[in-house]
């Protein structure tokens, strides 16, 4: 091989190795990839979720939280396949922005970024269900440990959480009576 042709192989591999490394994602189970995305304390601070929070509060959610970019028809979380340890210490979803919908035995239950569904977690749902976005958005998943122990700390969240329990709890008796 000669040397013109080692250097255009070496070139070609860093752009690719290049290209690779800004892929960074995280697969929905339909295939789509929700795109990892950063997170800014001025546009928290605005999402209803957060507003409770002061700023050193805020930046401590970003520095143990994950954002995400997403598009229609990615699924976030998918209960059926969730294991039993995942419904125990579920995660935390928040919808920053957009629009998203549990789908559940043929009945879908929309929510925006300001209403009670604006949180998820597979841990408060019981039986076969999916979180779907529905229009273009960004998502925060916080780990239970991490959400635990923003509650220990005092963040503002109860009103919320307790909103969002009584949506699902609703949701999931009436499906339940239907069934």
């Amino acid at each position: 091989m000669d040397a013109r042709r080692m250097v255009r192989s070496a070139w070609l591999a860093l752009l690719m190795l290049a290209a690779g490394c800004g892929q960074s994602g995280h697969a929905g189970d339909e295939g789509n990839i929700m795109k990892a995305s950063t997170t800014y304390l001025y546009l928290l601070r605005k999402t209803p979720f957060f507003t409770g929070l002061d700023k050193q509060q805020l930046q401590w959610t970003i520095e143990h939280s994950r954002e995400w970019e997403a598009q229609a028809g990615t699924v976030v979380a998918d209960c059926a396949s969730a294991g039993q340890h995942e419904r125990d210490g579920g995660d935390f979803w928040i919808l920053l922005d957009g629009r998203w919908q549990v789908e559940r035995d043929g009945e879908v239950y929309p929510s925006g970024h300001a209403d009670p569904g604006k949180w998820f977690s597979a841990s408060e749902v019981h039986g076969d269900c999916r979180l779907v976005v529905t229009e273009h958005g960004y998502v925060m998943k916080i780990t239970r440990a991490d959400m635990d122990e923003m509650l220990s700390r005092g963040f503002a969240f109860d009103r919320h959480l307790q909103q969002g329990r009584a949506y699902y709890r609703a949701m999931f008796a009436t499906a339940t009576m239907n069934h």
